[in-house]
């Protein structure tokens, strides 16, 4: 009996753990393998070579992060505006999921394909804003700001390191999240 080959998902896996704390630059097969305690041999049985790993990473992370997302938001019931907070949650305020999507904008600072899967990324995910806000605002163009103001408050938040005032700063984005959806239990909230 042959031994028990490593799952395609694991090297997947293992790619976006490591560009989530290393970056782009450290996915590589020998390090990968190395963390899962294998011969790199066994990746080639999936992979032609890394670039379909990171071809594949890309496919993992869009689905995890937009599809995934938006099927357990609507799960989670609510109206519209609520699906879209939960969904603002799930892929901005969690461990998993925000260290790779911070990696993938590193990444497409550098790689024109991967700013292209990004884009496709990010105008998904404005228009579950669109659709939210616009449950409730009939000015597109109020939409469209609205929508841009709660994309940069969940993403810039953890990019931004001042203080507020004497502030908590999960009141403070709750309070700004509030403003921009115009309604209570903003997009970005905690």
């Amino acid at each position: 009996m042959g031994a028990l080959r490593t799952p395609r998902e694991k090297w997947i896996e293992e790619g976006l753990r490591v560009l989530a704390e290393q970056g782009v630059d450290a996915v590589r097969v020998e390090v990968l393998a190395r963390a899962l305690g294998v011969t790199k041999g066994g990746f080639y049985g999936y992979f032609d070579d890394r670039e379909a790993l990171l071809a594949a990473m890309l496919d993992a992370w869009e689905r995890e992060s937009v599809d995934d997302v938006i099927e357990r938001a609507r799960k989670a019931g609510g109206d519209i505006v609520d699906q879209a907070r939960i969904a603002g949650q799930l892929t901005f305020s969690n461990d998993r999921l925000l260290p790779i999507d911070l990696a993938v904008r590193a990444w497409a600072r550098r790689d024109p394909a991967v700013a292209e899967r990004l884009h496709t990324v990010d105008n998904r995910r404005m228009q579950v804003l669109r659709e939210a806000i616009g449950s409730y605002c009939s000015d597109p163009d109020e939409v469209e700001a609205r929508g841009l103001a709660a994309f940069c408050l969940a993403i810039g938040r953890h990019l931004i390191s001042a203080d507020h005032g004497g502030r908590a700063r999960d009141q403070v984005v709750a309070d700004a999240a509030t403003i921009i959806l115009g309604r209570t239990g903003g997009l970005a909230a905690p």
